[in-house]
């Protein structure tokens, strides 16, 4: 994976938000609330659907595969840190400038195909939650789906939401990464496999489930949504210098999480040949090896993940759709908040009425993204290059060519994923 270190950038210092070029340094807890922004956008994709595609991915292919977590997380940085910039740059919301450049009907497709998406996917997140609760407690799924999507609509009525949704995230990151970490210390994994495992290979058959991984940990629209977490960053402390830079701890956690879930699969299951089909075989199949503890540590990451993924997932779509009908990008707004709750609402319901996601609504879920996902990864690119809006903040040389690389690779991706949908 690569470090922050070893990704060059040409952008300019980092600059103060603020009145007074006398303001203070900024001290350790001004830099922590600065990652926030990243740490949110590495919760929200991180959800059930990803660890179920990991662990099948270590599962059915060991080690083999852990470079394909780099490769996706490189691009995940290059277009999440550009869009950082752009909300540093701007003093309007992403979609709103994209409506400058190109027309109002461009800046309500993206909003629109965004929270459709999310709303298609949102009965997974609480599926997720319904999932990992029941199977530690040995209930029903419906009540908890119920309980925990009260709990992120009641978020919804705090004040000051975006410090809640800031301290919320970070919390499920911290409890996520306590489970999976112990769980990899339990599995024993071996250590010259992991270093195997990151020369890259594509194992027979496996091209299915690379390009399913790489569409979900590349995720172009939770990079898009960047921009918008940083201005609201920006807005609560605008003395708070951002360079862009600062999303990549939060990047770098999202891979570290993969590659966890990844090596545990290969270690406890590939060995024995088992086939996962959802996250919750992962644990039944950690009982048998190491016990309970183990299987509830596992179901507590895959909560975390759920009820992350649940709340990040609502608030990208609703914010999305607010601003792209032109109520603003802010999580202060009524409107914006009542979207999201909106979101929250048609996950649960779906969740709850088919147990599952209907098939139809998947294939409708994925059609729109295929649409969707470049037309968002071409816009953010040109607009991080467009000197006008950006200024010295606009892409230097080496996010230009990662980008160009992020796009073909997107663009890919639709063209495959476009195949597999109407013509086979």
């Amino acid at each position: 994976m690569a470090s922050p270190a070893s990704i060059p950038e040409t952008s300019p210092p980092p600059v103060k938000h603020g009145p007074s070029d006398n303001a203070p340094r900024r001290s350790w807890r001004a830099w922590l609330h600065s990652l926030g922004p990243g740490i949110i956008t590495a919760a929200l994709v991180f959800g059930p659907s990803k660890i179920t595609i990991t662990a099948i991915l270590g599962a059915d292919y060991g080690y083999d595969l852990l470079w394909i977590v780099a490769v996706a997380i490189f691009f995940m940085i290059v277009f999440t840190t550009m869009s950082a910039r752009v909300g540093i740059a701007t003093r309007q919301t992403l979609l709103e400038t994209i409506g400058n450049k190109w027309g109002r009907a461009a800046r309500i497709a993206i909003g629109l195909g965004v929270f459709l998406v999310a709303a298609s996917f949102q009965a997974g997140n609480s599926i997720g939650i319904g999932m990992a609760v029941a199977e530690a407690t040995h209930t029903a799924q419906p009540p908890w789906i119920i309980l925990f999507n009260a709990i992120a609509i009641a978020l919804l009525f705090f004040r000051a939401f975006y410090k809640t949704l800031e301290k919320v995230m970070i919390g499920l990151i911290c409890l996520m990464l306590f489970a999976f970490v112990t769980t990899l210390v339990l599995s024993k994994p071996a250590f010259s496999g992991i270093a195997e495992g990151f020369v890259p290979s594509l194992p027979k058959g496996s091209m299915g489930l690379v390009i399913a991984f790489m569409a979900s940990c590349f995720s172009i629209v939770g990079a898009f949504y960047q921009s918008y977490l940083v201005r609201e960053r920006i807005n609560i402390r605008p003395d708070i210098r951002q360079s862009g830079k600062e999303s990549l701890p939060g990047i770098c956690i999202l891979g570290l999480m993969s590659a966890l879930v990844l090596i545990c699969s290969a270690a406890v299951l590939h060995p024995q040949g088992v086939k996962l089909h959802a996250a919750t075989d992962m644990a039944r199949a950690l009982a048998p090896v190491f016990g309970q503890y183990a299987s509830f540590l596992f179901l507590t990451g895959l909560f975390g993940a759920s009820f992350s993924a649940l709340i990040g997932n609502a608030t990208l779509g609703g914010t999305l759709l607010g601003d792209a009908l032109g109520y603003g990008g802010k999580l202060n707004s009524g409107i914006i908040r009542v979207l999201i709750a909106l979101v929250m609402l048609i996950g649960a319901v779906i969740a709850i009425v088919f147990g599952r996601l209907p098939l139809q609504l998947i294939v409708f879920a994925q059609a729109v993204t295929i649409f969707i996902v470049p037309f968002i990864g071409i816009a953010l690119f040109l607009v991080a290059n467009d000197r006008k809006v950006m200024g010295e903040w606009r892409n230097g040389l080496f996010s230009n060519i990662a980008g160009m690389a992020g796009l073909l690779i997107m663009i890919l991706l639709a063209f495959s994923n476009a195949k597999t949908l109407f013509f086979t």
